[in-house]
Parts: structure tokens; C-alpha cells; sequence
């Protein structure tokens, strides 16, 4: 797709009712993980991650990590740049400040168009809110040492075509899932950044087929 037909499409759609929870539902693993019972609320803890649309020779693209594998329980999984938000900072402020943080965006040319649907993450005990931003040119990007391993310029393109959608069979403390996810440069994308990538690509009017 074209960056200007994109940009244009987001626009109009970021602004109406978003398409939400069915949308994220349509990537996520299966049995997906909720919330323990017992869980407290109050002690979800909010991040924000940036997803920011660019141009390649005119055609739109996104911008996606790989993280460090000395990271923890998400270690080596493609994720939105992004982190926790800090006391005083607002849900945009903490996406583009840890966009420079990890992959050096310089944040100038970068205008935010607004939010997708918060996606909460059990596994870590975090809210994720997703930005959506643009660029009208391509940036100069380079990873954080020791948190980002590989940076990512997926095509919107790629991210569209069905043959990049893929089921895998994974188990899980005993638990067979089904994991949904894209197939793109090499790596997986699975879990809650294929999940806003659904809501984000349903935008887009991105028909699942798998899903039909």
C-alpha cells in the first residue's frame, strides 16, 4: 500500500469507533492467558509502545524490534518500541521518548495520529497502549546495545499477504496453544504485537482469511 494512501485511511479511521478487543482477538494465541484470579487491577502497570508508519520507495512501512535476549520473560520477541509510562508523562510522551531511547528515532519529523486499543498483557502485569505516529520520510534508526537486538522496516505490504500468516503449535506449562503470528525477515511475530498489528491492519480493511 501506498505510504499516502495509508496515512490518509488513519487518519479518518483513528478517529471513528475503533475496531478493538474482536480485532486483537483475531492474533491472539489460543487458549489466550487472562488474568489470575484473585488479580488486583491497581497493580497493572502502563507502558506504551509506538508504531510508527513510514515510507519505502513510496510504499508504507512499520517499524518493529527484535529485544535482547538477556530480557527476561519477553527476550528475543518482536515488539512495538516502547516501555513503561513514567509518572507525569502522558501515553504519547512515553511512546515517542522510548522510541528514541531504543532505536535513536529522532522524534522532529514524527507527528502522532492517535491510539489504538489498549491490550492487556498477563504474563508481564502490563497495559499496553499502542501510538500510532508517521514519518513523512524514512528515519535514521539505530538499536539500543543490550535491549534491542535487530530493528525491523516490515512493509505494510507483507504484513497484508496471507502467506505471511501462519498457526504454529507450541505448548505451554502443559498447555497446548496455537499461536498465530507473521511470518516476516526472518522472525515470528506473535502475541500482543500481532495482536495490535490485527487491530491496526483492520484499519486498513484487512480480511484474515484463515479466519473465513
Amino acid at each position: 500500500m501506498l505510504f499516502t494512501d495509508v496515512i490518509a485511511r488513519l487518519e479518518v479511521r483513528l478517529h471513528r469507533e475503533l475496531p478493538g478487543p474482536d480485532a486483537q482477538a483475531r492474533l491472539a494465541p489460543i487458549p489466550r492467558r487472562k488474568w489470575p484470579a484473585g488479580f488486583n487491577p491497581a497493580r497493572i502497570r502502563d507502558a506504551a509502545g509506538l508504531l510508527l508508519v513510514f515510507p519505502v520507495d513510496d510504499h508504507a512501512h512499520v517499524v518493529l524490534t527484535v529485544r535482547g535476549d538477556t530480557l527476561g520473560r519477553h527476550g528475543g520477541q518482536v515488539s512495538l518500541p516502547g516501555g513503561v509510562v513514567e509518572p507525569g508523562e502522558t501515553l504519547e510522551q512515553a511512546a515517542l521518548r522510548e522510541a528514541h531511547e531504543e532505536i535513536g528515532l529522532s522524534l522532529e519529523p514524527v507527528r502522532v495520529l492517535g491510539a489504538l486499543t489498549p491490550l492487556d498483557i498477563p504474563v508481564s502485569g502490563f497495559r499496553l497502549h499502542p501510538i500510532v505516529a508517521a514519518s513523512e520520510t524514512r528515519p535514521k534508526l539505530a538499536p539500543a546495545h543490550g535491549e534491542v537486538a535487530r530493528i525491523l522496516e516490515v512493509a505494510v505490504d507483507e504484513l497484508l499477504d496471507p502467506a505471511r500468516l501462519r498457526h504454529t503449535a507450541r505448548e505451554r506449562e502443559g498447555v497446548a496453544l496455537t499461536i498465530p503470528g507473521f511470518h516476516v525477515a526472518g522472525e515470528e511475530i506473535w502475541g500482543a504485537t500481532a495482536m495490535v498489528l490485527a487491530e491496526f491492519l483492520a484499519l486498513l480493511e484487512w480480511i484474515d482469511e484463515s479466519s473465513s
